[in-house]
């Protein structure tokens, strides 16, 4: 026996049996996370393995609300991944008319703030993403140099770093 410590102390603790009331029923199987359903959504309908495509289809007859977003997501998609700006003042209309889906309808009127731009993002084939690869290898050398030498060290390393 250690000195010191009370018996109470030095008990393990018992593990609480969980109440029946609280136990989940056993008939019915736990509905999906959100993010598993989210996933569901943003993935390309022929990537989805079998099973994955049978539970969206269950929960999307069980919600009219995400069967619609369902819609609208998937035309979005089909829209970035094809370069089909042209469509986009159509999916906005019908995004905006949709009242039961207040999130949509805010994200379909900020995108129509900037239409040009966004409708330019869908259709052109450039991006920036070798600046922004840049810009990421940049920040991440002014990182590293945090609290060394100074400005001139750090010029020469973005300047000669591959």
């Amino acid at each position: 026996m250690k000195a010191g410590l009370s018996p109470r102390l030095r008990r393990r603790p018992r593990l609480r049996q969980r109440e029946p009331s609280r136990q989940a029923p056993a008939g019915r199987p736990r509905p999906p996370s959100a993010r598993a359903v989210t996933r569901w959504l943003l993935t390309h309908p022929d990537a989805l393995p079998e099973a994955d495509r049978l539970q969206l289809k269950a929960v999307l007859a069980n919600c009219p609300e995400l069967a619609a977003l369902s819609e609208h997501v998937r035309s979005f998609g089909h829209m970035v991944a094809h370069l089909r700006g042209d469509q986009l003042p159509t999916w906005i209309e019908a995004a905006t008319s949709t009242t039961n889906l207040p999130s949509l309808r805010h994200f379909a009127q900020h995108l129509e703030r900037d239409l040009d731009a966004v409708t330019a993002g869908l259709t052109l084939p450039w991006n920036s993403g070798v600046v922004e690869g840049h810009v990421n290898r940049i920040k991440m050398l002014k990182r590293q140099m945090f609290g060394r030498a100074g400005f001139a060290l750090l010029r020469k390393r973005v300047l000669l770093a591959p």
